[in-house]
């Protein structure tokens, strides 16, 4: 593990304090839950991926950190930034950096109470800025906008599902050459997770992600499969694995994450 990795799991660990996390690593379906007010939230998770049909490009692996703060009226803001290695054939260069910014706002606008019958709703904006760069295949070169609406429903006390459905408006998905390239239209992203809780400290659940262009084009669509679990060490910091393989030349065609959550005072 490089040493800048380790510098952060340490220092994450010791600074950490001692509240309940609400977390969604490894799914990319994302829930309606959001930071406390007043709090900080972090993820760090690396993905390593098999590509499929990328020819020269071979393997790509991502290390992506994420932070949320929590703001009053269940509002939290969001920045993350991935850092991208893509493994080429023999004889081409293989491209590693920083690949593009996102940055946005998450809005818990109905929570889900105890017997009801309604889910938890939610929705984000986000804007992704082109840090990456786009001759390396690091970034899209493009400014994205996208908009995320998000329920999360209780089946029992637990097990829980969660469903997305999103847009964005112009611009891809793509993170480094994993994901649904579209430079005049709009791209639709779906996600759908059931999560179920073994015991306090284990959760495990599968997800089905996906993404298409108007385009029509199946070609450069997404659909991909996970199967994940975490494990909380304490209160405030969590452990996760997945395991993903998919279809489609957008999708890895398998992969395997690992995964951390931390709540700080």
């Amino acid at each position: 593990m490089p040493p800048a990795i380790r510098t952060l799991l340490l220092l994450v660990t010791v600074l950490a304090g001692s509240r309940s996390l609400h977390a969604q690593l490894p799914f990319y379906t994302d829930d309606p839950s959001v930071t406390d007010r007043g709090k900080w939230h972090l993820e760090f998770f690396n993905e390593y991926d098999s590509l499929q049909l990328q020819y020269p490009n071979l393997r790509q692996n991502t290390s992506n950190l994420k932070i949320n703060y929590g703001l009053p009226h269940n509002l939290e803001l969001d920045v993350d930034a991935p850092y991208i290695y893509i493994q080429r054939s023999a004889g081409k260069e293989p491209s590693n950096g920083v690949g593009d910014t996102n940055m946005g706002i998450k809005w818990n606008f109905l929570k889900e109470s105890k017997g009801s019958r309604h889910p938890a709703l939610g929705a984000s904006f986000y804007t992704e800025f082109p840090t990456g760069d786009a001759s390396q295949q690091l970034g899209s070169g493009l400014y994205d906008y996208a908009l995320n609406v998000m329920l999360q429903k209780s089946l029992s006390e637990k097990t829980k599902i969660n469903g997305n459905v999103g847009i964005l408006f112009a611009g891809n998905t793509s993170t480094g050459d994993i994901g649904t390239e579209n430079t005049r239209g709009q791209v639709f992203t779906y996600g759908l997770s059931l999560l179920h809780d073994l015991n306090d400290r284990v959760t495990l659940g599968g997800e089905i992600y996906g993404a298409y262009t108007d385009s029509g084009d199946l070609g450069r669509s997404q659909l991909q499969g996970m199967f994940g679990g975490q494990y909380n060490v304490r209160k405030n910091i969590a452990l996760c694995f997945g395991l993903l393989g998919g279809v489609y030349v957008a999708s890895p065609r398998v992969g395997g994450q690992l995964g951390l959550s931390v709540d700080f005072p």
